[in-house]
C-alpha cells in the first residue's frame, strides 16, 4: 500500500546532470512508492521494438498496421524482457491490473495485448519492455541529491504527446524549462 507522502501517480524528470546512461534525461512514471522501494516505467525511451514485433513473438495477429507499428518503450533497466501496458481504465478491466490512480492502470497480463489487436483493447494504452525499480530510501536520497524532480502525472503528456518531447512537456508542467538549466548540480 502507498503511503500518504507517495509518489506514485507522479513523473520522475531527470535532471540535467543525472549522467546515468538509464535514466538521462529520462521521464519515469511512479507505478508504486512505498516504505518499501518504488516502482517505475520509464515514458520517453523508445526501445528497438513496435508493438507488432512483440504481437508476432506472442502468436498474436493483428491486421492494425498503425497499432503494429507503434514503438513500444524502453521502461527500464529491470526485467527488459518483461512487459508493462500503462493504460486508462475504461470499461474492462484486464487480468492483473494495477490501479495507480483513478485514471490510469498497469497491467502486465496477455489479455489486454489481445483485446488491443482485436481493436477491443482501452482507449489509451503505451506498452513498456523493463521497468526501473528502488530499493527502501534510495529514491529519496536521489531526490534529496537532486538528480530529480517530481510533478503529478499528466495523461496527455503520456499518451498524446510525442515520446521525445516528454522530458521538456513534463518540466514544463512545473513551469520549467531544462534547457535553461546547467548540466550540473551543487549544494549552498
Amino acid at each position: 500500500m502507498d503511503s500518504p507522502d507517495s509518489l506514485a501517480n507522479h513523473f520522475l524528470i531527470a535532471l540535467p546532470a543525472l549522467d546515468d546512461p538509464n535514466f538521462s534525461r529520462g521521464v519515469t512514471l511512479l507505478c508504486q512508492h512505498n516504505e518499501e522501494g518504488a516502482m517505475g516505467i520509464m515514458i520517453n525511451r523508445a526501445s528497438d521494438f513496435t508493438l507488432g514485433d512483440i504481437l508476432g513473438q506472442m502468436d498474436i495477429q493483428c491486421s492494425d498496421e498503425a497499432l503494429s507499428a507503434s514503438p513500444v518503450l524502453f521502461g527500464g533497466p529491470i526485467q527488459r524482457e518483461r512487459g508493462f501496458v500503462l493504460h486508462s481504465p475504461d470499461r474492462d478491466q484486464w487480468d492483473s491490473s494495477y490501479r495507480i490512480s483513478g485514471e490510469l492502470c498497469l497491467t502486465t497480463s496477455r489479455d489486454i495485448l489481445v483485446a488491443m489487436a482485436e481493436g477491443k483493447g482501452p482507449q489509451h494504452a503505451v506498452v513498456a519492455l523493463g521497468y526501473a525499480g528502488w530499493n527502501a530510501g534510495q529514491l529519496e536520497s536521489e531526490l534529496q541529491e537532486d538528480s530529480w524532480l517530481t510533478v503529478r502525472a499528466d495523461l496527455t503528456v503520456l499518451f498524446h504527446t510525442g515520446i521525445d518531447q516528454r522530458w521538456m512537456a513534463a518540466a514544463k508542467l512545473i513551469g520549467l524549462d531544462l534547457s535553461q538549466l546547467a548540466p550540473y548540480s551543487g549544494h549552498a
